[in-house]
């Protein structure tokens, strides 16, 4: 271990609401995108353990963008 290793600060840690159990988790892994129509629009998470239970949607990644 050097020594920045342990004086450097630390990442933030990412905090979400997991849509399936509906409590927060450390880890969460981009279930859907949803598109809002008077602004950005919201990405739903869900918790390691959920994840795989959810349906999927899309995801910001997915979206096609149309070109004129």
């Amino acid at each position: 271990m050097t020594r920045d290793a342990l004086t450097n600060p630390l990442p933030p840690v990412e905090v979400a609401l997991c849509i399936g159990c509906e409590r927060n988790t450390t880890a969460p892994v981009p279930i859907r995108w949803i598109q809002s129509t008077s602004g950005p629009g919201a990405t739903l998470y869900g918790c390691p353990t959920c994840a795989p239970k959810l349906t999927p949607g899309p995801t910001p990644d997915h979206m096609v963008t149309r070109r004129r």
